[in-house]
């Protein structure tokens, strides 16, 4: 996919693999955190039916600590130099203007900003300078203490707060000199929020989508699927084997027409969307070989 092509509608979400060049983060920490291990996970990713690559530096996951810009940097600008190399649509994901700078400068075409410019707000001059899609998350908190932060007690629930949040965030793009066809919203699931907000979010994406904008949701292998397919004693569903819950969130994704779908399971994600695909046409193809 080249990025011209990005916003042209499509009967399926674009599919965006997480690439973690990270030593901690909750998924996958240390497993791609060498280059030639995050760039040969990449192109592995881009054969599954990956139309997007996300690299980045900086775990997010609940108590994180944050590395140093140069670590950031260090670990993010040879995988996306290397991958953007061999023709892959990039996505850097990263808080940081100084990452993202250097990210579209090696190459890197989008830039995912888990905290929508409150972080650092440099980036949306950054972005605005480049006219680079944008993918502005829900966030009120870095990794550390976030939590104490999921409170949505106010009218219309999370649902509510997150909505008028992400448009307040949209005002401040645009001031920056943000176009609105940059502009792509994450409701932010797990980020300031309880597992009960992530599945209202979920069930109500419809609200969410009338900002106007593209829609990117992130559920895959995130500590409340864990929850939900705990075991007798309570003990939550290992991180590794939460893939066939992420499957149906993509396919309920896809049925309300989110833009995109962050995923870890490239493949599974993939050959799920395939299916529906085929299921969803209308033209006789005559009888196929049992």
């Amino acid at each position: 996919m080249s990025t011209v092509d990005l916003f042209t509608p499509r009967s399926r979400p674009r599919l965006m693999g997480v690439v973690n060049v990270t030593p901690d983060s909750f998924s996958d920490g240390g497993r791609w955190l060498e280059p030639r291990d995050a760039i040969a996970h990449g192109r592995e990713l881009l054969a599954d039916g990956a139309d997007i690559l996300d690299i980045g530096g900086e775990s997010t996951r609940p108590g994180a600590t944050r590395p140093l810009v140069e670590e950031e940097l260090g670990r993010v600008l040879p995988v996306i130099t290397a991958l953007a190399g061999d023709g892959a649509v990039v996505s850097v994901d990263t808080m940081r203007a100084e990452v993202a700078e250097a990210a579209l400068a090696a190459g890197a075409t989008i830039v995912n900003d888990v905290s929508g410019g409150l972080a650092d707000p440099r980036i949306l001059d950054v972005v605005a300078a480049a006219g680079a899609p944008y993918v502005a998350m829900h966030w009120r908190a870095h990794a550390d203490h976030m939590r104490d932060f999921a409170v949505y007690d106010g009218p219309g629930g999370v649902v509510g707060a997150v909505r008028d949040e992400l448009a307040a965030r949209v005002e401040v793009m645009r001031a920056a000199g943000v176009a609105p066809e940059q502009v792509v919203l994450d409701p932010g699931l797990g980020f300031a929020k309880r597992a009960e907000h992530n599945w209202e979010l979920l069930r109500h994406l419809d609200e969410l989508a009338s900002l106007g904008y593209p829609l990117l949701v992130g559920a895959s292998r995130k500590s409340f699927l864990g929850r939900l397919l705990a075991d007798r004693s309570g003990t939550p569903r290992p991180v590794d084997l939460r893939e066939h819950a992420n499957t149906a969130i993509t396919l309920h994704l896809a049925r309300h027409g989110v833009w995109g779908v962050r995923v870890h399971d490239v493949r599974a994600a993939h050959d799920a969307l395939r299916v529906m695909e085929r299921l969803d046409e209308r033209q006789d193809d005559g009888e196929e070989e049992l």
